[in-house]
């Protein structure tokens, strides 16, 4: 039987906005993927984590985020991890635990540059397919020897980031067009980022 085919869109999601919806259904749309699923991580060893909200918090609005979306899920996996968590240990688990699926790691080409500082980053390409996609000023090269698993994908540009969403929330501005409408309405009855 053939395995469905899982990309895994991986992050803070702190808090999820229109660009992660625009690219995972990208992915899902125009690549061979059956479904995205958001990974939403606790703790990404290469980022600083003071700024987070709560992680059930971002669990939350990420569910609220895809409930009208039938093939992008929410996967709180790395809850029940050791944290920092690391992308290897993830994409292992759920391979043990979905036997029926193959997963695929969807990253910016940002994410592509700094590959080389991820742990057991060899492994995880050999492994594993990994679908890029670009980012404004990154310019992304795949090594020969990655080609047959690191692909390019002519997906949108869009440059939206949590950390503007959050900035602009403090400063005052409706920003409710760069928000899912549920997310938004829970931001604002939460009073979250303020």
């Amino acid at each position: 039987m053939k395995k469905k085919q899982i990309g895994i869109f991986s992050g803070s999601f702190n808090p999820v906005h229109i660009g992660h919806l625009i690219l995972a259904n990208y992915m899902r749309e125009f690549t061979y993927l059956d479904k995205v699923w958001f990974v939403v991580t606790p703790h990404n060893p290469l980022k600083e984590s003071s700024s987070l909200l709560n992680d059930d918090i971002r669990l939350k609005m990420t569910k609220l985020a895809l409930q009208d979306f039938d093939n992008l899920m929410v996967s709180d996996i790395e809850f029940g991890m050791p944290k920092p968590s690391y992308t290897i240990d993830t994409l292992t688990k759920l391979r043990a635990e979905n036997p029926d699926s193959e997963f695929t790691l969807i990253i910016g080409g940002d994410n592509w540059n700094r590959f080389s500082r991820w742990k057991d980053n060899e492994r995880l390409i050999k492994e594993f397919n990994i679908l890029i996609y670009p980012r404004l000023g990154e310019e992304i090269q795949i090594d020969g020897k990655y080609s047959e698993n690191a692909r390019l994908v002519d997906a949108p540009i869009v440059e939206i980031s949590s950390t503007f969403i959050r900035e602009s929330i403090r400063a005052g501005k409706d920003i409710r067009a760069f928000l899912p409408n549920r997310v938004y309405d829970y931001i604002v009855e939460n009073k979250l980022y303020k």
